[in-house]
């Protein structure tokens, strides 16, 4: 009896044995897929407040004969003195001053009182701002088909040879990826975005945290540029991909992620994107904005690696993306 129970139950233990062995070995596989998840970032900024430069005063002279050192009353061409005289000479009171240089004074008196209006409007301050002052953290995320391999190679090149510790040169970064990403339109599959309000004393950390939470989905950075600290995976190092005969021949599950971020002085409104004329018009805003704004960026693209593919199910990481 216990023989004839030991032959019946022998093959059923025998399959489950092959079943969890198979189960086994695609799981591994599965692991192996998804640790192949490159990724490439590029940033720079501070959110330090600059220095305020110290107010000039005029030399002290010493007085021949007085009690010590004085300092000069300031001198203007044709007497009159400070204030109105010399801001409207033109208009005869004061004394002497040309009517030409009265009127490019005024000229720069009404702009320079146009631009900081400009900046009150625009939530800015002249270049003495506190922790106090507002600041816009905007985080906008693209899908793309992973055919716009080219794509890849134009965010490697500008990985490569950005001046990320330069305001002027992490503004052309911005602008570099929001173009690149504005050429390839028909592989525009999803999108997301938005922008949170801070104080200037929070946000770097705000900031970071979205950074942070990007670069997570990441296995490895395999290229940087961060405050021109260039850094590459060595050929031996870089992640595991697929062959390389397969990058002509990538099919509609594989994808592209790209992510800027960006922390501006004041407040920039991104519409909520729910096509592809809302994603064109928030590279556009993002693209564009001024040096004297821009506090801090960073761009993340994932896959970074040769021949490393992002799935279907890779993309599930990047749930609040929608379909543009």
């Amino acid at each position: 009896m216990r023989k004839r129970f030991t032959s019946a139950i022998k093959p059923v233990l025998n399959t489950l044995f092959v079943l969890c062995l198979a189960f086994g070995i695609a799981a591994g596989n599965a692991d192996g897929a998804l640790a192949a998840r490159s990724g490439g970032r590029i940033g720079g900024g501070s959110f330090r407040m600059p220095t305020t430069s110290r107010p000039y005063s005029a030399p002290r002279t010493y007085a021949p004969g007085g009690s010590g050192y004085y300092a000069p009353a300031p001198y203007f061409p044709g007497g009159g003195g400070f204030g109105f005289p010399f801001l409207l000479p033109f208009w005869g009171i004061g004394g002497g001053v040309s009517g030409l240089f009265g009127i490019l004074i005024f000229l720069a008196i009404a702009n320079f009182l146009a631009q900081t209006f400009r900046r009150v409007r625009n939530g800015e301050s002249e270049g003495d701002y506190t922790d106090n002052s507002q600041v816009s953290i905007t985080r906008l995320q693209v899908g793309l088909l992973a055919n716009a391999r080219n794509l890849q190679n134009e965010l490697n090149h500008i990985a490569e040879t950005a001046d990320t510790n330069s305001a002027a040169g992490r503004v052309e970064v911005l602008q570099e990826t929001s173009l690149a990403l504005l050429r390839h339109p028909e592989y525009w599959v999803y999108a997301g975005g938005g922008t949170t309000a801070a104080r200037l004393n929070s946000a770097e950390s705000q900031f970071n945290n979205l950074a942070l939470a990007e670069r997570s989905k990441f296995s490895a950075e395999t290229l940087s540029n961060v405050n021109n600290q260039l850094k590459a995976a060595t050929p031996k190092g870089a992640l595991p991909g697929e062959n390389p005969t397969d990058l002509l021949t990538e099919g509609p599950g594989q994808y592209i992620v790209v992510t800027l971020l960006a922390a501006t002085l004041g407040t920039l409104p991104i519409a909520a994107i729910n096509n592809a004329d809302n994603l064109r018009q928030a590279l556009s805003q993002i693209g564009s904005l001024p040096q004297e704004r821009l506090l801090a960026i960073e761009v993340l693209w994932t896959p970074q690696a040769e021949g490393d593919t992002l799935t279907a199910d890779d993309m599930l990481a990047y749930a609040d993306l929608k379909l543009v």
